[in-house]
């Protein structure tokens, strides 16, 4: 019980120390308008920030790295072709590259994948 004790108050302690020689050596900022404004090349901005983004580019993003992680699934199987079944391992892939084909289907027939929008 004294042990247990002794220990929350070194974290305690510790936690504290720690925090205490945080505040002690940030840096102390003061907001300024020039400091947290926009750099360009020392001039003043000739246009908005805030451009138009198209959503598609976002899409195309997403769907990569949906079709980039099911293709990481698909490579365990090479290494379990000795450990089970044939005939099971030839359903898990095909489940799988039906699932891959299916979305990629999808994405085509809802116009994901087109370019020119």
């Amino acid at each position: 019980m004294l042990v247990t004790i002794m220990n929350i108050m070194i974290t305690i302690l510790l936690v504290s120390l720690i925090n205490l020689i945080y505040f002690m050596m940030k840096n102390k900022t003061i907001n300024l308008r020039e400091k947290y404004s926009t750099f360009e090349c020392g001039m003043d901005l000739m246009t908005s920030l805030r451009l138009p983004f198209s959503l598609h580019f976002y899409f195309i993003s997403i769907v990569f790295l949906i079709f980039d992680v099911e293709l990481m699934l698909i490579l365990p199987f090479a290494f379990c072709f000795k450990l089970f079944n044939m005939l099971n391992m030839f359903v898990m892939i095909y489940m799988l590259m039906l699932t891959l084909i299916l979305g990629f289907f999808y994405e085509w027939w809802t116009g994901l994948l087109d370019w020119m929008m």
